[in-house]
């Protein structure tokens, strides 16, 4: 595996990344990052955790010209959470670069502050398809000159139901552009949306990464009625440093 001196990165990206902790990429780094420098259109097949942000992310920050203070990148997200993570990772890695401005749009929030900040201007975009089109249509996001685009996770945005709308936000997009498309699985409509997207593409699938190990999993049977009462007795019992709860 090639470490990250062994890519043509700028001497900026690489002491930035030194500083992030970054030693040696990881499989979907040193498979996708060398294609997506190079410009090329790429497929990409990774897990969540996997690096992934960092695999796109680092040839998109390469690849922008500071001066020109116009939407370059756009980053289509399947949910607010997952884009605000990529906005902050993309942030950490243009500190190699000198005033690049990553914006976050996301439904959920106000509109109005959004349109504020595109007033601004941005270089990257990070957002969820629906908010993303909805300044489309409204006029107030430009994406006339934007050369990278990616789509993270995006078989959760067409479970999402998200195709007809990322279908409409890329023909806003110049045709020449690269096309970065990342899925954690590879069923057919992922790779009809290649094709109607992407040319020529590289396949890149990094390698499947083993489960931790660390982790117990049990499963209580309770009735509706005494979940919260159930949840409340069993961090009671476990008392656990740190604690993740998934609610419908």
């Amino acid at each position: 595996m090639p470490s990250f001196k062994d890519l043509e990165l700028s001497a900026a990206m690489q002491a930035n990344l030194a500083q992030l902790g970054f030693s040696e990429p990881t499989d979907i780094q040193a498979r996708a990052l060398p294609h997506c420098l190079a410009g090329r259109d790429v497929i990409a097949m990774a897990q969540t955790g996997s690096g992934k942000t960092a695999a796109f992310g680092i040839g998109l920050i390469e690849s922008l010209k500071p001066k020109l203070f116009a939407v370059q990148g756009l980053v289509l997200c399947p949910t607010r959470e997952l884009a605000d993570q990529v906005a902050k990772a993309l942030r950490e890695m243009a500190r190699a670069q000198e005033n690049i401005k990553v914006l976050t749009l996301c439904g959920g929030v106000s509109i109005g502050p959004q349109i504020g900040s595109l007033a601004h201007g941005a270089h990257i975009v990070v957002g969820t398809p629906g908010r993303i089109a909805d300044h489309l249509r409204k006029g107030t996001l430009e994406l006339k000159r934007v050369t990278t685009l990616v789509l993270d996770e995006a078989d959760r945005m067409l479970d999402m139901g998200f195709q007809d709308t990322m279908e409409e936000i890329l023909g806003y997009v110049p045709k020449q552009r690269q096309t970065l498309m990342f899925s954690a699985t590879w069923p057919e409509s992922i790779r009809k949306l290649s094709a109607g997207f992407q040319r020529d593409p590289v396949d890149v699938r990094a390698q499947t990464q083993s489960g931790n190990t660390d982790i117990q999993e049990l499963f209580y049977e309770i009735p509706a009625q005494e979940r919260t009462r159930a949840i409340v007795s069993l961090l009671s019992e476990q008392q656990p440093a740190s604690c993740l709860v998934f609610a419908p």
